[in-house]
């Protein structure tokens, strides 16, 4: 049986330790609009499931059809500048602990031939192991999507999205 949206925002919601009364002040609505959700009595508006998607760093078809989007190569008349890009950085940790990082690649790639600190790194020893110049290299060669999905055994959660 497939997941219903609603099934999946329950999900996405338990999976981040977020009451729905958490989930709802994050996208601006009633507690009682998350529970319609997350019960299928309704579905949220179109600038709401972006918010959604943005938030639980997922494509609006991951969170709408539960298709889940992986790496994909981009040929290279098909890229996108790195103005037009972001590196979204998501980390939960086994304590509870969520950080949302999301960056212009223009600015990374400043950052990362500067041998720059980003400041936005400096709190989570997660996001001081990312290698950006390794990264950026994937980027350079097509790779777009979901390039790393990290979970220890304490259960800390890392995934880096290019979008």
């Amino acid at each position: 049986m497939n997941q219903t949206i609603g099934g999946r925002i329950s999900a996405l919601r338990k999976r981040d330790g977020l009451t729905q009364e958490e989930l709802a002040a994050q996208m601006g609505v009633s507690p009682q609009a998350v529970s319609k959700w997350e019960n299928d009595l309704s579905v949220p508006d179109l600038s709401v499931l972006t918010a959604l998607s943005d938030y639980f760093h997922l494509s609006l078809d991951e969170l709408i059809r539960g298709q889940r989007t992986d790496v994909q190569y981009v040929p290279p008349e098909a890229r996108k500048s790195a103005e037009e890009l972001f590196l979204r950085v998501r980390v939960r940790t086994g304590e509870g602990d969520k950080i949302n990082v999301n960056l212009p690649l223009a600015l990374v790639r400043i950052a990362a031939q500067l041998d720059l600190e980003l400041p936005q790194f400096r709190g989570s020893e997660w996001l001081r192991q990312l290698d950006l110049n390794a990264l950026l290299t994937l980027i350079e060669g097509g790779a777009l999507g979901k390039l790393v999905e990290v979970e220890n055994s304490n259960g800390d959660l890392v995934e880096v999205v290019v979008e």
